[in-house]
């Protein structure tokens, strides 16, 4: 009885909405702090080492480790895209697949607008037009991210150091635990009812889909992706500095672990200087500086490029099937 008085308190519910009107004004701030903090950090390695950085001369050899890099960052981002359809597949719904992979690959690029939801909300509408129904769609975008830490984190544990091999198995099975329906479905849930809310035309009945079973697939295909990734990365980083096959785990972990702050954290559109400044300091005491922030700056120019091209193929193949239609 006194918790149930507490919980229809007034003072309690003024306590609540006090709270998050705090939380609303704050956030705007967080998101200028944490930019101005990677920004400064950048900055000052950058100035740090441009002297190092203004040497680099990348050779023949190194210009076709950048073209390898960024096919195989292209073929990551397809990849991504199929996976995409995978989890839809989850809800029980499906679309063609060239649809789909057009959808995915048109609206992935805005990811770096202000705000890093636009391409959430492109990809939704799109979807919903090709004859998905809203709340699969909405719930298909709000758990792929969650796929996707859970396999960056799974990969970073995977090829970390193996200093503390006990508690990295016990990390990576609580990762593959945290994937299951029991504990993913609230988590998709929660996060629906703060980023979308139902409009008045549409049932709230339309929104309640849940996963059925373990989503091993996506999951398995998320984890292709990341590597995918991780490969772009290492090719990049040989085209600029030398390393041993024995620091590959070191660079994927490291890499990893950026790519899911760059995911997680708030106020960074497409992990924007949250991956860089992460993986920078990860790897700096076991590269030079200069090298490294210089590799690490041109895997960001070619992930970009990589997902315009991606973009404008989607955009292209899209416009050649509407022209090429047979006439009736």
């Amino acid at each position: 009885m006194i918790l149930k008085a507490l919980k229809t308190s007034p003072s309690v519910d003024f306590s609540k909405n006090h709270m998050k009107k705090f939380i609303s004004i704050l956030k705007p701030y967080l998101r200028w702090l944490i930019l101005g903090l990677t920004a400064f950090f950048l900055i000052h390695t950058l100035k740090t080492n441009w002297q190092e950085i203004a040497e680099i001369q990348i050779t023949s050899t190194g210009w076709l480790c950048l073209t390898i890099a960024f096919v195989v960052t292209t073929t990551a981002h397809i990849w991504a895209a199929w996976v995409w359809l995978l989890i839809l597949r989850e809800f029980n719904q499906t679309i063609k697949q060239r649809c789909g992979l057009h959808i995915y690959l048109k609206t992935n690029i805005a990811k770096y607008l202000p705000g890093n939801i636009w391409h959430f909300y492109g990809r939704i509408t799109e979807v919903n037009k090709a004859g998905v129904s809203l709340g699969p769609a909405t719930l298909s975008v709000l758990l792929e991210p969650l796929l996707m830490a859970s396999a960056a984190l799974a990969i970073a544990l995977i090829t970390a150091q193996q200093k503390y091999w006990g508690l990295q198995i016990l990390c990576l099975v609580v990762v593959l635990t945290g994937v299951h329906p029991l504990i993913l479905n609230p988590v998709v849930n929660h996060l629906r009812k703060i980023k979308w809310k139902v409009t008045s035309s549409e049932s709230p009945s339309a929104f309640f889909y849940q996963l059925e079973r373990y989503p091993l697939r996506p999951f398995l295909g998320e984890l292709g992706f990341v590597s995918l990734r991780g490969i772009g990365f290492l090719l990049t980083a040989l085209a600029l500095m030398p390393f041993t096959p024995q620091q590959i785990p070191l660079l994927i972990s490291a890499y990893s672990l950026g790519w899911l702050l760059g995911l997680v954290v708030p106020g960074a559109p497409g992990g924007l200087g949250v991956f860089e400044a992460t993986t920078l300091a990860l790897l700096e005491s076991h590269f030079p500086s200069g090298l490294l922030l210089s590799a690490i700056a041109c895997y960001r120019v070619i992930s970009v490029l990589a997902e315009t091209f991606g973009a404008l193929s989607a955009g292209i193949d899209q416009h050649w099937i509407e022209n090429h239609k047979p006439s009736l």
